[in-house]
């Protein structure tokens, strides 16, 4: 044994019999604690248990689909969890890569939010990792891996990693009948060369909404008279989508788990990757439909769910929904924000081409991440930044830990829509305002994978 494995063993030895020493007496519980955590040993059971492995997924007849998912299903188990009242996650990663769980629109710390970039720790191959936290704010959020996936369409948002994650709030006034969680995801995702210029983009083979294709599975059972409030998620790694119910409209209520201003009634729901919206339906058209996305080839291909009355049994019925642009100024107030203190912070968009079938790197302000200049603020000051898009393509931009308000939409003013996730158009501007309110690395980034995975990141540094 050389020097080095001999302080090794030593120092080993001298933790075991401290350790054990000190079992012996009562009042050392606490340190006994500490020593079960660094050896990876947890001393109390965890409220969840995630276990990571891969699973095969029957999205549809002959349609099997090999990923990897939480707990053997795909979506993951929906998680529950109450506002305020600490809550632990133990995560098993039966795989052969690195992993790790981002609580996506919680407030909790860095060291548990599921970013590497923010020095959350991964879990290992073969490992297990816990994560502690207070569940805050209430509201449908979501959990997901967060791992850099760049050509391999095997790894990250593009498996079936992902889950609804819904923190009930301290006071629920429940003004609904039925409640259903539905999550949007692609699969069996290649890259394929797209436009004139032949840049690469992933595509999809099969949809569904949440584990079945279109006409595979349980439908939707309702009643006349029903009010359903229905949680959305576009769990896709790069793509929009828009979603209907023939004959019915949706009241929007939520957007991002967060109460909207001004609920309004809306025909078709637009959503960027790591949206979502809570919207309900009064059912007072009785039949059997089908809700699905509004783009055929893609609700043929599967993404669609069919919602069938009480007593009906006729063929499923699709009814095209108008072509409305999305707008997200119609659920808050109309009014001008005045500029927070701590100022206006520019962030450019842009797309460097990378060459022919290849995939384009992205930047902020002219730098690609990891060379991406931070955001500094200081902590309790209000900003404002400005999102300017000067490329061909929608951006689903989001920021960890915090939450914004959107003040302008393209050229629209607004107040009093709060977000985590905004999809920002082509060649236009979007402001949001957030407090930093939340010290700790921050990450900020494109939330559709190829563009995060290729420069579309950087982070927010609070400063002393």
């Amino acid at each position: 044994m050389n020097e080095s494995g001999r302080r090794m063993h030593s120092n080993q030895e001298l933790e075991r019999r401290e350790f054990l020493a000190l079992l012996a007496v009562p009042a050392c519980a606490e340190f006994a604690r500490r020593f079960a955590l660094q050896s990876g040993q947890e001393t109390t059971k965890a409220d969840i248990t995630l276990r990571i492995s891969p699973i095969e997924l029957e999205v549809g007849p002959r349609k099997v689909i090999k990923t990897t998912a939480y707990n053997g299903s795909a979506p993951g188990p929906i998680l529950r969890l109450r506002e305020g009242q600490p809550a632990s996650v133990e995560v098993i990663n039966d795989t052969k890569i690195p992993e790790i769980v981002h609580w996506h629109g919680l407030f909790v710390p860095s060291e548990v939010d599921g970013s590497e970039e923010e020095g959350t720790p991964i879990v290992p191959p073969g490992g297990t990792r816990r994560y502690s936290f207070v569940p805050r704010p209430a509201g449908t959020r979501w959990y997901h891996t967060h791992i850099h996936a760049g050509r391999d369409m095997n790894r990250s948002t593009y498996t079936g990693q992902f889950g609804f994650l819904y923190i009930e709030p301290k006071t629920d006034p429940g003004r609904y009948d039925a409640e259903v969680f539905l999550a949007l995801h692609g699969w069996a995702p290649h890259l394929s060369s797209q436009g004139d210029e032949g840049n690469l983009e992933a595509t999809y083979s099969v949809y569904s909404i949440n584990s079945h294709a279109l006409g595979s599975g349980d439908p939707i059972r309702v009643k006349e008279g029903q009010k359903v409030l229905f949680r959305i998620l576009n769990a896709s790694a790069t793509e929009q989508h828009r979603v209907a119910l023939p004959s019915h409209k949706f009241q929007i209520v939520s957007l991002d788990g967060n109460p909207v201003p001004v609920p309004h009634e809306v025909d078709v729901i637009e959503m960027g990757p790591a949206e979502r919206v809570d919207a309900l339906v009064t059912m007072n058209n009785p039949g059997v439909w089908i809700f699905g996305e509004a783009n055929n080839q893609t609700r043929t291909n599967g993404l669609g769910i069919i919602v069938e009355y009480a007593n009906r049994s006729e063929a499923p019925e699709w009814i095209a929904p108008p072509n409305i642009a999305w707008d997200y100024t119609i659920f808050g107030h109309t009014a001008e924000t005045p500029e927070p203190a701590g100022g206006v912070v520019p962030l450019v968009f842009h797309k460097k081409f990378a060459g022919n079938r290849w995939v384009d790197n992205w930047t902020i302000n002219g730098k690609s991440f990891p060379k991406t200049d931070p955001i500094r603020v200081r902590a309790n000051s209000r900003y404002r930044l400005r999102f300017d898009n000067q490329s061909d393509e929608a951006h689903p931009v989001h920021l960890h830990r915090h939450t914004f308000e959107l003040t302008n939409f393209a050229g629209k003013a607004t107040a009093g829509v709060l977000k985590d996730v905004v999809v920002v158009p082509a060649r236009k501007q979007v402001e949001v305002d957030f407090t930093a309110d939340n010290p700790g690395l921050t990450l900020f980034h494109c939330h559709q994978q190829l563009h995060m995975d290729y420069g579309f990141m950087t982070m927010v540094m609070y400063e002393t």
